[in-house]
């Protein structure tokens, strides 16, 4: 079989299947494992996606995704190109189970899929902290602040590491924030995880400098730190190091 992925977490699902040598193209975003995607055809960014390239990698199956608004067009424009596509659009963790069991159906892998799903329960388990739940702030983006909401895996993985997202109930995947939203919310963790930025580009600055924001909780602490958004933005097998990123740094605050 031969797989063209079109997203980072596709193609880090592939591979943790053990099915990377079925891959015959990436997008150029997908960058792990690197000695896997380092010798693959890259095939444009992730909502710029070359299709004539795609068509004379001659794929059984493009793996494709609409977590983002700008995907539907290229989904469309591979089901229109004849390409068998299998499209993820997951939302909570139980949707990036479904997922990977869906890819590894797919592709033959439907054992090592249940594998993986099983070792993913058990590593994403609650993680029960005494006290208080310390409100954590996770920025998808800087400027404006955007955070995951009430249907986001991220704001699960928070949860369970023992934390608590103030806008964990507002419906939707992510919301852009006010800055009066965020001093009434007070969060005492800010956690950058800026989407398709490199994290040592990440920077605490940023944060401390925003006007009004020497009130906040987490600035006056110092608590402003950074999680690559490889480990929370993407929905696959790397999410558990992501979650335990997070009950570090909530198990740091709550001593």
């Amino acid at each position: 079989m031969r797989i063209v992925s079109h997203t980072c977490s596709n193609t880090e699902i592939v591979c943790a299947l053990g099915a990377a040598d079925l891959l015959v193209g990436v997008d150029a975003d997908s960058d792990h494992p690197a000695e896997v995607v380092a010798g693959l055809p890259k095939l444009g960014r992730d909502l710029s996606l070359d299709i004539a390239a795609v068509l004379a990698l001659k794929p059984d199956l493009v793996l494709s995704s609409r977590t983002l608004p700008g995907h539907d067009p290229l989904v469309q424009a591979l089901e229109a190109a004849g390409l068998r596509t299998l499209v993820c659009e997951p939302l909570r963790l139980a949707d990036v189970y479904t997922d990977i069991a869906r890819i590894a159906e797919a592709i033959g892998r439907a054992e090592e899929g249940q594998r993986l799903v099983a070792r993913l329960r058990e590593e994403l388990k609650p993680h029960p902290l005494r006290g208080r739940r310390p409100r954590v702030l996770l920025e998808w983006w800087p400027k404006p602040v955007i955070a995951p909401t009430r249907d986001s895996w991220a704001t699960e993985l928070i949860e369970l590491a023992g934390g608590e997202n103030p806008w964990g109930q507002r419906p939707g995947k992510s919301s852009p924030l006010s800055e009066a939203e965020i001093l009434e919310a007070a969060p005492e963790l800010v956690v950058m995880s800026w989407c398709g930025v490199k994290v040592e580009n990440y920077r605490a600055e940023l944060v401390r400098r925003r006007p009004g924001w020497q009130s906040v909780p987490a600035v006056r602490a110092g608590q402003i730190h950074a999680i690559s958004e490889e480990f929370l933005g993407r929905p696959g097998p790397r999410l558990v190091q992501g979650y335990h990123a997070l009950r570090r740094l909530i198990e740091q605050h709550v001593q």
